[in-house]
């Protein structure tokens, strides 16, 4: 039987990573840590459920996440973030693919809760994420935010049934706080992708951006909570290009 290592980077996770360990019960063989110094419990939680945990300085979620699965010992890689848990119907599809060879990775849906609310539409979900792969066939690429696994030309990509849960925010203060770390990092990769602040992205897109999301994507269906996110989806993009056009020091 092949065995699973799962993947898990956290900083300060106290509040979410019991959850996370405790669905990998059962389907992980092995449970790799990599600990950002979080000074909170999180390390003494993941002791507690037999993990590998290693303490790495922050440089990027992608390098971070290359650094977790470099220290697994088995070939099949179950990446998660702290804030995230398998549904019971994924565990299933996890064990019956792990012997499955005719694919080399797959994809899972995946559901954020927002606030206590599971969000079904505005460009929310299914927010399919490929988590489970063999490393023989791809790996994390080098971003600093939005990272995503890069496979080899010829791998082959399944799907799996069941859902991903993402924890995502607890309020919408955190939200706000999250938003404006990821946005320096997204101006930051940007700019050493060279690209450059856009006038006309800055003011329209974010307006068409809540258009996007809210009606052609049915936010509103999700009531309050899917109108709030369609409106700080435009509002993200307007934050990364004033800061991309301030970090390339071009301010007028």
């Amino acid at each position: 039987m092949k065995k699973i290592s799962a993947t898990i980077i956290a900083f300060n996770e106290e509040r979410n990573i019991e959850r996370c360990l405790q669905s990998l019960q059962g389907v992980a063989d092995e449970i790799i840590v990599v600990d950002s110094l979080s000074k909170d419990k999180t390390v003494e939680i993941c002791e507690k459920y037999k993990t590998k945990v290693f303490q790495h300085p922050f440089e990027g979620y992608g390098s971070q996440k290359n650094f977790a699965v470099s220290q697994a010992s088995f070939d099949l890689i179950l990446s998660l973030d702290a804030d995230e848990a398998l549904s019971e119907e994924l565990k299933k599809s996890l064990l019956a693919a792990r012997e499955n060879e005719a694919f080399d990775a797959y994809k899972c849906n995946r559901i954020n809760n927002f606030c206590g609310k599971w969000i079904k539409h505005g460009g929310w979900y299914p927010d399919r994420q490929l988590r489970f792969w063999n490393r023989n066939a791809g790996n994390w690429n080098d971003s600093k935010v939005h990272e995503r696994v890069v496979l080899k030309p010829d791998a082959k990509l399944g799907h799996l049934k069941g859902d991903l849960l993402h924890y995502s925010y607890y309020s919408f203060d955190e939200y706000v706080q999250q938003m404006n770390k990821y946005s320096d990092l997204k101006a930051e990769e940007m700019i050493r992708r060279g690209k450059k602040a856009n006038l006309f992205k800055m003011f329209f897109k974010p307006f068409g951006k809540f258009l996007t999301n809210c009606f052609f994507k049915v936010g509103f269906l999700d009531g309050y909570y899917g109108i709030v996110l369609a409106i700080s989806a435009g509002y993200a993009d307007f934050i990364t290009q004033v800061k991309m056009k301030e970090k390339s020091g071009r301010k007028s």
